[in-house]
């Protein structure tokens, strides 16, 4: 089963750095704004589902052998909900109100902005916590 939620962890891993560092810049830079920011927005809930997902299961593969590495992935878990459900929306209304023109909403949606990329950068350090535990 370790095997298991190195694999799983690996995954989780690997694929929260291709999202953040690469398909989500890639998008930006190909794209026009207009276009890249709608579909950026189609594609976050799906990159949660995955992080939640992988990181449940990894958690649930290590309960018998790594409780403490298990606690870690739920951790990883937990935040990705409160990303998706709670984050997300509020980054999506104050993006659109900024695209309308209120002038507050530019200063919330980089803070909220910014919460996200932090909240992304604790859980991949903490997937990579588990995984460097194993060396």
């Amino acid at each position: 089963m370790v095997i298991l939620a190195l694999l799983i962890s690996a995954l989780l891993f690997g694929g929260m750095t291709l999202y953040s560092c690469g398909f989500a810049p890639f998008l930006f830079n190909a794209l026009p704004a207009e276009t890249a920011g709608p579909l950026i927005r189609k594609a976050f809930p799906w990159y949660y589902l995955f992080v939640i997902g992988a990181a449940v299961l990894a958690g649930a593969t290590l309960l018998t052998s790594d409780v403490f590495g298990a606690v870690m992935l739920v951790i990883v878990a937990v935040l990705g909900v409160v990303s998706r459900q709670g984050l997300m929306p509020m980054i999506n209304t104050a993006r659109d109100q900024q695209l309308a023109g209120e002038a507050v909403a530019k200063k919330r949606f980089a803070a909220l902005h910014g919460a996200s990329v932090a909240i992304n950068f604790v859980q991949l350090g903490l997937v990579a916590w588990v995984l460097v535990r194993f060396l």
